[in-house]
Order: C-alpha cells, then sequence, then structure tokens
C-alpha cells in the first residue's frame, strides 16, 4: 500500500502489471531499438499522484531486466498508460527505485 505520494512496498506482478507492461512494450523496444524474446513484469512498486505511478522490474532473458516508469491517469481522465522512463542494465536482485 502507498503512503501518501510514496512508494509502496514491492509487490508481485499480476496480470493487471502485465497488461501494462504488455501495452507500453512496443515502446520500450523502440525505444532501446531493441526487441526481446521476453517481457515479463516480476516485481513493481506503485506511487499515488495524480493516478498513479507503477515502477516494474521486468525480466527480459538471462538475468539482464528492465525497471520501467509508467504512470496510469486517473479514469475521469482516460486512464491511458504512458511510458515515462526505463532504466537498462538491471538485473533480478537490483531494488526497485523512484526514478
Amino acid at each position: 500500500m502507498s503512503v501518501g505520494g510514496g512508494l509502496s512496498e514491492v509487490l508481485e506482478a499480476d496480470g493487471k502489471i502485465q497488461l501494462i507492461c504488455d501495452m507500453v512494450r512496443t515502446e520500450v523496444e523502440a525505444r532501446l531499438r531493441k526487441k526481446y524474446d521476453m517481457f515479463k513484469a516480476e516485481t513493481y512498486k506503485t506511487q499515488v499522484v495524480a493516478g498513479t505511478k507503477y515502477f516494474i522490474k521486468v525480466h527480459v532473458g538471462g538475468d539482464d531486466h528492465l525497471h520501467l516508469a509508467v504512470s496510469q491517469k486517473l479514469p475521469c481522465d482516460g486512464g491511458n498508460c504512458l511510458l515515462t522512463n526505463i532504466r537498462e542494465g538491471k538485473s533480478h536482485h537490483d531494488r526497485i527505485e523512484h526514478f
């Protein structure tokens, strides 16, 4: 659970988080100029702002992981997801942090 603008504890990714990753995958691959055979959400944290910001650890093969920052607008504002940042060179053991 998030605390007044702070990050939540680490949560296990579920179908909803995987769907968010699937929605931004094409943009991630375009920005990084890479294609991934695997793109599996593992864990995430949230931050409640004007909507929800997700910080998601994504397994992309071997020990390679990405950290994605995705903002989801409030339902009254359309509820759309927007990829705001990507961190490459992450491993399974790297902690998810605000970026």
